[in-house]
């Protein structure tokens, strides 16, 4: 679009523009990465008290209702809903196959596995991400991030190595459903993100999630009234934080991106959880933890990595030969 533009003046403008917004995007990326990495902390510490799906439940109704107040005031009204039947299948492939399907699923997973070992197997997601958006996007598979995500898939393996819980067939069964899930919500995302903006597919997408998960209500209300303040706090958490603003700037961030190199950056995640571990609950990460983490930012760092292009302008012209005498 620069090269359209008719004056330097205006052309540096656009260029700041650019990055400018790149500049936003990665700042949005950073803090979904932090704040998902924290879901996992809070999910360990909640998801004794309450049950999958009424977790998921809860969880998804606090963002639900968070979103539907900042929509009501971005908008000043009832915020418009997408008239497009294709844009609104998506939407509900979305909201049923990551918010509200991925999410039970992996509270039911850290029932069964340790967090090492559901961070390993999760977190394959990003490569499913990666290929499925080479094949369907026409992302292409560029050579960095495929590097990338190898690398960061061997950090993630080092960090599951120095887990000390058990697990079972059951969990690792499911965290690899959860990553499937986990993959399908990204593609689908990325394409309604094409017709409507960021923040009415993140909002539709936690209202439709709390629907299909309503029948689970009567479950809920049980498990509440026993369930300790903390455990409550910690689940009403969950919905404001990592789910109704992680995903308002995942959404902001993938509308910006190709999904294949967005999602390689949550390969940060298992580290930044183990990180948190240390710092909130007193948890001292291992050396396979720290050794681990470090090889996942290495491997995030690559896949991010572009080549650097030459200047518009600055191609360098073949000397003339000297006229024959």
């Amino acid at each position: 679009m620069t090269e359209l533009l008719p004056t330097t003046g205006q052309g540096q403008e656009g260029r700041s523009s650019i990055l400018s917004e790149r500049n936003k995007a990665t700042a949005a990326v950073v803090l979904t990465v932090v704040l998902w990495a924290s879901s996992f902390v809070a999910i360990r510490g909640v998801g004794h008290a309450l049950s999958p799906a009424p977790l998921a439940l809860l969880r998804l109704a606090v963002a639900g209702v968070a979103l539907t107040v900042l929509m009501v005031l971005r908008h000043r009204r009832v915020p418009r809903i997408p008239t497009s039947p294709k844009s609104l299948r998506l939407i509900v492939a979305y909201g049923v196959l990551w918010l509200a399907g991925y999410t039970v699923v992996l509270n039911a997973a850290e029932r069964h596995v340790d967090a090492g070992t559901a961070a390993m197997l999760v977190n394959s997601a990003p490569l499913l991400v990666a290929f499925g958006a080479g094949l369907l996007l026409g992302e292409g598979f560029p050579r960095t991030l495929i590097a990338g995500s190898f690398v960061a898939l061997a950090g993630i393996v080092v960090i599951g190595l120095g887990s000390s819980g058990d697990s079972d067939l059951i969990g690792v069964l499911l965290c690899i459903l959860a990553a499937i899930l986990y993959a399908a919500g990204v593609l689908i995302q990325k394409v309604t993100l094409r017709s409507v903006d960021g923040a009415t597919v993140t909002w539709l997408g936690c209202v439709i999630g709390t629907a299909v998960l309503l029948p689970w209500v009567p479950q809920l209300v049980d498990e509440l009234a026993s369930a300790s303040q903390g455990a409550i706090l910690g689940a009403v958490y969950l919905g404001l934080v990592p789910t109704a603003i992680g995903f308002s700037t995942w959404a902001y961030a993938l509308h910006r991106m190709d999904a294949g190199r967005l999602s390689a950056t949550t390969y940060a995640v298992p580290a930044v959880a183990v990180l948190l571990s240390w710092l909130l609950l007193s948890e001292m990460p291992t050396a396979y933890g720290l050794i681990g983490g470090a090889i996942c930012l290495l491997g995030v760092a690559i896949s991010r990595y572009r080549p650097r292009r030459a200047p518009e302008g600055t191609t360098s012209v073949p000397a003339r030969k000297p006229a024959a005498e």
